[in-house]
């Protein structure tokens, strides 16, 4: 190779690099940075990242296929009735999981979203500091246990214990338990990033309010969650992503009937959950039945990327910048 042919392939490579790393940064391709691998083991990191996804999203998309081959996505996203395992009267609507699944996200919403932003709010602007060196320990335990147990928590606990005594009526597979359980899970992920946002807004604002005569709740729900807005919103979004990625809870706790109904006292079955049913069952691979874990899994895919992009666009929306 002569000098020529050295000095243009060394032009690519030097392109390729200032496309992959910012211009404050490109120093680091010199000759005389000792520590240049560390360049490619960041890209290196971030291609694996991106490989990963997008292997997920193949094999999502093609599964779905040999899916979609047999079933017109008319009756998948317009039937009422979810029943691929028992023949003859096969049925392949998936409204009763989206419902089921929208079932658990929305109560533990209505759970987690009050209680989250409540307690981020006293956290950031009542609590003294030995307290909420206490408190925010004890939120990450709750956040570390397993799914699994919170199932077990609203089958063995909440049904019986707690909702039966209110709820006569209630079944022992029912939505409400299981959204309480998925409520509580969450919890701790709203009342972090809330917390964040609002400590991320610069104390002079929160003085100035003080200055101007405004009381400690006035500042703090008219100035400082205002002025957070775009991380609150966000951290709901995220919460509600994770609440309808929820396997475990839903799958112990909620049921594995795939039934249309408004009411959270009977069983229910979630996206989720009908994964985990037939991932654990004896359903041999290349049938249909093996496809609509696929199918259903892609339906899933789309619905909390659609909420993460959601959130993207709230906090590039609302986002304040201070100086």
């Amino acid at each position: 190779m002569n000098t020529e042919e050295q000095k243009n392939k060394r032009s690519i490579f030097t392109k390729i690099f200032y496309h992959l790393f910012d211009e404050k940064i490109r120093y680091m391709s010199s000759g005389e940075n000792k520590n240049i691998w560390v360049n490619y083991l960041l890209i290196l990191a971030t291609a694996i990242t991106i490989f990963t996804t997008l292997g997920v999203i193949y094999i999502l998309l093609s599964e779905s296929y040999h899916f979609f081959k047999e079933i017109s996505f008319i009756d998948f996203f317009t039937g009422t009735i979810w029943n691929p395992l028992i023949e003859p009267n096969t049925a392949y609507g998936v409204i009763p999981l989206v419902a089921g699944t929208l079932m658990i996200t929305l109560g533990a919403a209505l759970i987690a979203i009050p209680i989250g932003l409540g307690s981020a709010i006293y956290l950031t602007e009542y609590a003294s500091p030995r307290f909420r060196k206490i408190v925010k320990p004890v939120m990450e335990i709750l956040a570390g246990v397993p799914t699994v147990v919170y199932g077990y928590f609203a089958l063995t606990f909440i049904t019986p214990q707690i909702l039966k005594p209110i709820f006569p009526e209630i079944k022992t597979f029912n939505a409400l338990s299981a959204s309480i359980a998925v409520g509580i899970m969450i919890l701790p992920m709203v009342v972090s990033l809330s917390e964040d946002a609002i400590n991320a807004v610069p104390s002079k604002i929160r003085l100035a309010a003080y200055a101007m005569g405004s009381t400690r709740f006035e500042v703090a729900t008219r100035v400082m969650v205002p002025a957070a807005l775009s991380g609150i919103g966000s951290s709901f979004i995220l919460a509600m992503s994770r609440a309808i990625g929820e396997t475990m809870i839903v799958a112990v706790a909620a049921g594995m009937r795939p039934q249309l109904t408004a009411s959270f006292l009977k069983p229910i079955q979630t996206m989720t959950g009908y994964i985990v049913q037939v991932s654990l069952g004896d359903t041999p691979v290349g049938s249909l039945d093996y496809y609509t874990i696929f199918a259903v899994g892609l339906l899933l895919f789309v619905m909390t990327l659609a909420l993460n992009v959601i959130s993207y666009f709230i906090l590039k929306r609302y986002r304040e910048v201070y100086q």
